[in-house]
Formats: C-alpha cells, sequence, structure tokens
C-alpha cells in the first residue's frame, strides 16, 4: 500500500477568494495562478455560469512545503463549531511570557486584518490564542 504524500485543506465558506486572501497573509501564501489556458483569474470566470463565476479560489506555499488551500462557495452559512482547524505555529519552542508576546503580537497583527480574538489559554508556561478568521472558522496561534 503506498502513503498519500500530498493533501490540500478545504475551507467551505461563502466569499472564497476573500477567504483565500486573508489566509496568504496569515502564512505567507500566494494565490494559484488560475486554471491552464488562461491569463487571470477574471478571464476563467468570464467562461461560467454567472452563479458559478467566483465559486473557488486556491493559494498555496511558495516554498513548495505547505499544503494547498481550497476554498469553495457553499449556500450554507457556518452553524457550530470546526471539526478540524489550524494551529497557525509561531510560538514553536518558546515557553512563559516569552511565548505569550509573540502570540500577541501575531494576534494583533491578524485581528488588524479581520480575524476576531476568540479566548486566550495559558497556564502560566504553555499558551495558545484561539480565533476566527473573517467568516468564522476557528483556527488557534500555538
Amino acid at each position: 500500500m503506498s502513503s498519500i504524500k500530498q493533501f490540500q485543506v478545504a475551507f467551505d465558506c461563502a466569499e472564497p477568494e476573500r477567504v483565500a486572501r486573508f489566509w496568504c497573509e496569515v502564512l505567507g501564501y500566494v494565490a494559484s495562478p488560475p486554471p491552464k489556458g488562461f491569463a487571470t483569474w477574471d478571464d476563467f470566470d468570464r467562461t461560467r455560469s454567472p452563479e458559478d463565476q467566483g465559486s473557488w479560489f486556491a493559494c498555496s506555499d511558495p516554498s513548495g512545503v505547505g499544503p494547498r488551500l481550497f476554498f469553495q462557495r457553499v449556500p450554507e452559512g457556518k452553524v457550530v463549531k470546526n471539526r478540524v482547524h489550524l494551529d497557525v505555529r509561531v510560538g514553536t519552542g518558546l515557553v512563559g511570557e516569552e511565548r505569550l508576546a509573540t502570540l500577541e503580537a501575531e494576534c494583533a497583527r491578524l485581528v488588524a486584518l479581520g480575524a476576531v480574538r476568540v479566548r486566550l489559554l495559558y497556564d502560566g508556561n504553555d499558551s495558545c490564542i484561539v480565533m476566527q478568521d473573517v467568516e468564522g472558522n476557528e483556527f488557534c496561534l500555538d
């Protein structure tokens, strides 16, 4: 049995490009190129029916290491907590006040981009900040 080496993370959302561009800023990702044969995403969208225009968007790690993120429009809004979420690893190797300060600085940057701070989990040594992206999807600064 062969093992799978690549995967993408898919997000259901109302505004795929808006959510994708938020995550590009969070992770240092870039918008994925449009499908082959199209110079821009707008060119691609013009070939689709009006209801399908802007229905998906993707971004990727420019170094090619991280997974591709895929954003697809769905008709229903988010109503419950995510069962899967991303941990954005900004404090790896840090502890105590140094870790907390690093997480707080990143939290402030992401709030300015439209994220929402939900709560701080801190036991005096280890810390994590629970947040929501621009459409309410939970993630953690870890």
